[in-house]
């Protein structure tokens, strides 16, 4: 099969062969047809997460096909289409594992990161990692939801729910839930980087009442934030937008330092929380979730080959929605 690599860090994915792999017990095989790249993606190629295992294929919002099954696999079928998301592995022992918060799992494995993904014409995961997935999207349109979408929904969750909640980082996830957060009767806040008024259009199309930069401060106050940019200047920032009680939720997996700030800004029973990962439980939910509500994925295709072009489009914020790996092309 051929694949798209990552053999040193902060070097580009080159394109390889490999040969056949073939699922093993408890595991399945799947003819990749899309996977969604995501800002994570872009964290293990730069060296900003630990430990990744070198060399790996990246990649974890696959879409695809069983096409193989190993033993022991129940409750599965080839030619069955499923989507692999980020989480891969738990050891179903710890803590964490046993109060329904696997996503903070010390031994957890994740795709794309220590378990190859789907930069690949094939992927072999964990059978009880992969889910299957709403008929009414296609390929590329479901892809994103895997992450972008599951990451969001876990986000929102935590945010609370309160009516008026800013998004900060209007990308693949932020476009995603603010539908959600509509469909749910909220008004919607986004901020994107100054002047940028493409942004900013994209998301009043969306449904967002007010659209404008990251540091200004929005007509109304918030009840909740969430910040989807690494950015970590933008805690205060939120804070500052949030009323007593507000909730911010710092949504990404890596964010740059966070500067001081006064007091002031996180008394009257404010809250930061991180979200870490996600959980089989809200993939089931969020994917449940859209079947029924219509959500317009807006995705930009690329070929496998170009993968690299597709991390570098996403960071330089050459596009709107998200970017998805198209293996028919």
């Amino acid at each position: 099969m051929h694949a798209m690599v990552l053999n040193k860090l902060k070097d580009p994915l080159e394109w390889t062969e490999l040969a056949d792999r073939h699922p093993g017990s408890g595991e399945i095989r799947v003819k990749v047809a899309a996977c969604g790249v995501c800002r994570t993606d872009l964290h293990v190629v730069d060296g900003e997460l630990s430990n990744p295992q070198l060399p790996i294929i990246p990649g974890h919002e696959i879409i695809g096909r069983i096409d193989a099954i190993g033993e022991g696999v129940e409750n599965l079928a080839v030619g069955q289409r499923v989507g692999i998301p980020w989480l891969g592995w738990t050891c179903g022992e710890c803590r964490f594992c046993r109060s329904g918060r696997e996503n903070l799992c010390d031994r957890a494995r994740f795709t794309g990161r220590d378990i190859d993904g789907g930069f690949a014409e094939f992927a072999v995961v964990d059978r009880r990692y992969c889910f299957p997935l709403p008929e009414r999207y296609s390929d590329l349109e479901v892809a994103p939801l895997l992450c972008a979408g599951l990451i969001g929904y876990r986000a929102l969750r935590l945010a609370g729910d309160g009516p008026r909640i800013g998004l900060y980082g209007f990308g693949a996830s932020a476009h995603i839930v603010a539908q959600v957060a509509r469909a749910e009767g909220r008004s919607v806040f986004a901020f994107t980087r100054a002047g940028d008024v493409r942004t900013q259009d994209f998301a009043r199309e969306l449904g967002a009442e007010w659209a404008g930069g990251s540091l200004e401060r929005p007509p109304q106050e918030l009840d909740c934030a969430i910040i989807f940019a690494a950015a970590g200047e933008l805690v205060p920032a939120a804070l500052a937008a949030v009323g007593k009680g507000g909730i911010v939720v710092c949504a990404g997996i890596h964010m740059s330092q966070i500067p001081a700030f006064s007091y002031d800004l996180l008394w009257g029973e404010r809250v930061v929380r991180s979200v870490a990962n996600l959980t089989r439980q809200d993939a089931r939910e969020f994917l449940a979730l859209a079947a029924r509500t219509p959500i317009r994925v807006q995705v930009h295709g690329y070929p496998l080959a170009e993968t690299a072009q597709a991390l570098e489009d996403l960071r330089h914020g050459r596009f709107e929605g998200a970017a998805v790996i198209d293996l028919a092309r």
